[in-house]
This record gives structure tokens, C-alpha cells and sequence, in this order.
């Protein structure tokens, strides 16, 4: 997979802007959203990560466990308002778009292409237009994002919000040196404000993996996370409306034996 040039100067922007990593919403998986209290709440697109969030990395399959939340997804926000944006299926690396077919067949929703990894400029802005091409166009303000990965999924879901705030003359004079496209300035526009679920996009990190990958990175991720959010002040409302407890597994019936001694 080729260098994720965006994601590497992520740790960087954190000097300027450290609420760019903060997650809205923190769940194992995506069991434990409620899709239709999203809805409900005006959040018509979902954007969705593929490896580690939905399949095991580098397959194409969704993991079964995760089924039935899927298909209440799709249903939910209905066809062509669920995308998949992945650094694999659908990216630069993905020659003649075979994995990503692969991936549309197998999850029945559309893949993004994109030349730039995520969380580029460049693949933001292609997400943006993608949802303002459907019939029924989709704000960006009424996107979910849901990842695995803080520098990329994350991140790209703070900086979506963070584009539609600010877009004057003054903050495009101020490019990132390193991506074409990329404005700190904008960034920092909602550094001062609280996040907030009524803003949108929603950011959702999924903490629990299907495999094991990138362990260190992921440690370090969460303990940037954990830091920052107990250096930021942030308002505490009670527990989310959006998210729901999955029944408790049921209690194996246990067999008895008995032996004859």
C-alpha cells in the first residue's frame, strides 16, 4: 500500500488543532448504533471504512457478526446514501478498480474512487461531490463517518466539518505546504467551539478490531485520544441517543453426565 502521506502529518496538525482526533462517538462496532434514531435526528448519508470496520483487512467479505446492523444501515438511509471509502477497495492502489467491484458486489453499496488517501483534501472533496450527485443530494452536515482509524477515519469526518465552516479568501491563501488543497486555517475555525451531534458530520470510531493489525499505531492513537480529552473541556450531556445495548448472549444449557463409578 503505498505511503499515507495525509494520515503521517495528521500528528502534526495536532500542534494546531488537537480536537481534530476527537471522536463524536465511541463504539465496539457498528452494533451499537441505532440507525433509525439517526435518521431520525437528520443524518441522511453514512460513510463507512472497509477494513477492520466492516470486513477483515484485505477481504472483501462482511464480517457475519455484523449482518444484521448492516442491512438495517442500508435499509435506513437507503440506496446510494451508504459509501464506502476505503485506502484499499477504490484507491490508487486498487489498479483497473477490481477490489472495489469486489467490494460493491459483496456489501451492495457503492465504493469511492479516489486518488488521494484518506484524510486528504482531495478524497474529502470527491465524497462531497458524490452525495451531491444523488437525486436526492446529501448535505455534508448530515454525514455520518464510521472508521477504525483516528488519523484517517476520524479525521476525515472533523475535517469535513471543518471545510464547510470556513471558505473565504483569507483561509485558502493559507495552503498546507505538504497538501495540495488542505487549508489549517480552516481547521482551525472550530477549534474554539465544542463538538456537538447537531453539527455534523458525525464522527464514530470503532475501537474493537476483527483482526489484529497495527497494534502499535492503534495504542498510540488511543492514548492521543484519552489525553487530549481530558485536556479539553467538552460538555457531557448524559449517554448518546444514537447508540443502543446488543441483548446479552444466550446462557449455554449445560449437560449433565453421569458415570458410573
Amino acid at each position: 500500500m503505498p505511503l499515507n502521506i495525509p494520515g503521517i502529518l495528521v500528528p502534526f496538525q495536532l500542534l494546531l488543532n488537537p480536537r481534530i482526533i476527537l471522536p463524536n462517538l465511541v463504539v465496539k462496532d457498528i452494533r451499537h448504533l441505532d440507525f433509525r434514531a439517526l435518521k431520525a435526528a437528520g443524518y441522511c448519508g453514512a460513510v463507512f471504512d472497509k477494513d477492520n470496520c466492516l470486513t477483515l483487512p484485505h477481504k472483501d467479505e462482511l464480517v457475519p457478526e455484523l449482518r444484521d446492523a448492516w442491512e438495517e444501515c442500508r435499509q435506513t438511509f437507503g440506496e446510494g446514501n451508504v459509501l464506502i471509502v476505503s485506502n484499499s477497495a477504490g484507491s490508487r492502489s486498487d489498479y483497473a478498480g477490481i477490489q472495489a467491484e469486489s467490494v460493491k458486489r459483496s456489501l451492495q453499496v457503492p465504493v469511492l474512487f479516489h486518488s488521494s488517501p484518506k484524510p486528504g483534501y482531495s478524497c474529502i472533496k470527491g465524497i462531497q461531490r458524490y452525495f451531491a450527485s444523488l437525486r436526492t443530494p446529501v448535505r455534508t452536515e448530515q454525514l455520518i463517518v464510521v472508521g477504525d482509524r483516528v488519523f484517517t477515519d476520524v479525521v476525515l469526518a472533523n475535517r469535513l466539518r471543518n471545510l464547510e465552516r470556513g471558505s473565504g479568501l483569507l483561509h485558502m491563501c493559507f495552503r498546507c505546504v505538504f497538501e495540495r488543497g488542505g487549508t489549517p486555517g480552516r481547521e482551525n475555525d472550530a477549534a474554539s467551539s465544542h463538538r456537538s451531534i447537531e453539527s455534523g458530520p458525525l464522527a464514530i470510531w470503532t475501537t474493537d478490531v476483527w483482526k489484529r493489525e497495527a497494534t502499535i499505531m492503534r495504542w498510540c492513537e488511543k492514548k492521543l485520544v484519552d489525553v487530549i480529552q481530558q485536556r479539553v473541556s467538552r460538555d457531557e450531556s448524559g449517554p448518546s441517543p444514537f447508540l443502543k445495548e446488543l441483548p446479552p448472549p444466550p446462557v449455554p444449557t449445560r449437560s449433565w453426565k453421569f458415570w458410573r463409578s
